[in-house]
């Protein structure tokens, strides 16, 4: 029997798996990532040495098990996945309500995949829509056209998709797309995209300003795209999020107690936590100190039924 490749990496305390992993999942029905009922994360995912999937179950030391071309590749970087390049300890909170969230959150820590594609693609299927539309595609296009993913097989294995490879969204026609719901404006971000694969994996080892710039120099991917796709290749913990429709009022919400703040008002109320200002916002979501959410920008709408 082939030697499945395993490896394990032991967190300072406190630390959580699952949250701290669960920025990559793409709605509860992602194909690309799953959770049992033994607390074990499963994530399949294209590498530049192939599709690999990992398992990761939680404990002291955490340990993981992959299979696929891609298994050394990604248990090669295992800790930087679960977050060992990330530093909590420089965060210091100036808001009661971002200490209490530091305090019970304290186990959350910023991942690092390395890979620009796999989160810039979903990101970009994630503008002007709602959530539920952009989850519904990523799952479309990973189950027609992307791969099943490696694994040990079994009814303990959940069934999971690796993404299309660069080449195969490139080459997708317009009316794959539509059937997706993706319109034209997303859809050719993404082909745009793919077609500098090389330059935007790049990134993922570039400093932000320069990765962010990198990215943005890609017609349709603006800076909330770029922020958010660096977010998880990068694991950058001042990767704040612009541009969205809904946090501005979150943090002015949490911080100051101004519903209405834009994004000026935000990195203004953020400004304190310079360096760590996605983390700071990612504690704010954590809180669960929400306002009531605004309605999208566009109306539900599956174009795939125009």
């Amino acid at each position: 029997m082939p030697v499945v490749p395993d490896r394990s990496w032991a967190p300072p305390e406190p630390y959580d798996l699952r949250r701290s992993l669960l920025v990559l999942r793409r709605g509860p029905y992602d194909p690309a990532f799953r959770e049992t009922r033994d607390g074990a994360v499963w994530r399949a995912t294209r590498t530049p040495r192939g599709p690999a999937t990992v398992r990761l179950l939680p404990g002291r030391p955490v340990r993981a098990t992959a299979w696929g071309p891609g298994a050394d590749w990604v248990l090669d970087r295992l800790p930087a996945l679960l977050g060992a390049d990330d530093a909590p300890d420089a965060f210091t909170a100036c808001h009661p309500l971002v200490a209490e969230a530091h305090r019970r959150h304290g186990g959350v820590r910023l991942i690092r995949t390395g890979l620009v594609l796999e989160s810039l693609i979903p990101t970009v299927l994630e503008q002007r829509v709602t959530t539920e539309e952009a989850y519904r595609a990523w799952r479309l296009l990973l189950r027609r056209f992307g791969e099943p993913a490696p694994g040990p097989g079994g009814e303990a294995a959940p069934e999971l998709w690796v993404m299309p490879e660069p080449r195969t969204f490139a080459l997708l026609p317009s009316w794959e797309w539509h059937r997706a719901g993706v319109d034209p404006k997303r859809s050719a971000a993404v082909v745009r995209a793919v077609r500098l694969a090389g330059r935007m994996e790049e990134a993922a080892r570039l400093p932000l300003p320069a990765a962010l710039a990198r990215l943005q120099a890609v017609p349709g991917i603006g800076p909330w795209t770029a922020a958010e796709t660096l977010q998880r290749s990068n694991g950058d913990p001042d990767a704040v999020t612009v541009g969205d429709l809904h946090l501005p009022g979150v943090v002015g919400h949490a911080l100051a107690g101004e519903r209405e703040a834009d994004d000026a008002r935000m990195l203004e109320l953020l400004a304190p936590y310079a360096g760590q200002r996605y983390r700071a916002t990612r504690l704010i979501l954590l809180s669960g100190v929400l306002p009531a959410r605004r309605a999208p920008r566009q109306r539900h709408a599956r174009i795939a039924r125009l």
